[in-house]
């Protein structure tokens, strides 16, 4: 017999799931090992499998008219996703291609991506959710599965306060992309926008999550959902090092 949690104690459940979001290839895709060959696999993959159509995905969610606070922080997201309103001006899925461009990633690959079954599973998920499950659900799985890290907890009981211009330039040149890659300043406007946007916000959507599924059925439902995406996510990963050829020592 489950008992409803208190808003902190759901809050916990949920911060337990997030700290178990690691996989034993990011290290090799952030070192200077990883070869553009690679590189070039995972992000087409990443791409469709989630940036491309994230705030599609968001507005399918909008669109099941959650409580107003709900509907504000959700439109808010993806009016900065599809406009860079908040920070550099331009959607987020172009600053991304402009990455791409960056690293020497011909634009055109980009529109016809061929999914890895796992990769195909993982998206065919998240449509799922958000088409067909409750807005908190599908909500719990972009703004905090997908967009969350294993550092949440602390991002979420401490919050820090925004980063200026110089402290984010510092992250840019100390980025995996730059140091490794050669990526250069001019093309990660992507990684300033998800600085730029980001302070503060997982706090919120933490709190819009929790604060709005109160009912003891909805918290084990989407404390499933997010085990769910876990082992979804963990399985496309794997596939993705598989296809670059990379095993686990």
């Amino acid at each position: 017999m489950f008992k409803t949690l208190t808003s902190d104690q759901f809050r916990d459940r949920i911060f337990d799931v997030l700290r178990r979001k690691q996989h034993w290839a990011t290290a090799y895709f952030e070192n200077r090992a990883i070869t553009k060959k690679q590189l070039n696999i995972y992000f087409h993959q990443e791409y469709v499998v989630y940036i491309r159509d994230f705030s599609i995905l968001l507005a399918q969610i909008l669109g099941k008219n959650p409580p107003w606070e709900a509907r504000r922080r959700l439109a808010t997201i993806i009016y900065e996703e599809e406009t860079g309103g908040f920070s550099l001006g331009r959607p987020h899925q172009e600053l991304f291609l402009q990455m791409m461009k960056g690293l020497g990633f011909n634009r055109a690959g980009f529109r016809d991506v061929e999914l890895l079954a796992p990769s195909r599973g993982y998206r065919e998920w998240l449509n799922s959710i958000c088409q067909e499950e409750d807005w908190t659900l599908g909500a719990a799985a972009l703004t905090i599965f997908i967009k969350g890290t294993s550092g949440d907890p602390e991002e979420v009981l401490y919050p820090k306060a925004a980063q200026n211009q110089t402290e984010i330039e510092d992250l840019i040149k100390k980025h995996p992309l730059a140091q490794h890659q050669g990526l250069t300043p001019e093309s990660m406007d992507y990684i300033r926008a998800q600085h730029m946007f980001a302070p503060g916000a997982r706090k919120i959507i933490y709190d819009m999550i929790t604060h709005n599924a109160t009912d003891t059925d909805q918290q084990y439902k989407i404390l499933s959902r997010l085990e769910e995406a876990l082992t979804l996510w963990g399985r496309y990963q794997d596939g993705i090092a598989r296809a670059c050829g990379i095993r686990q020592k």
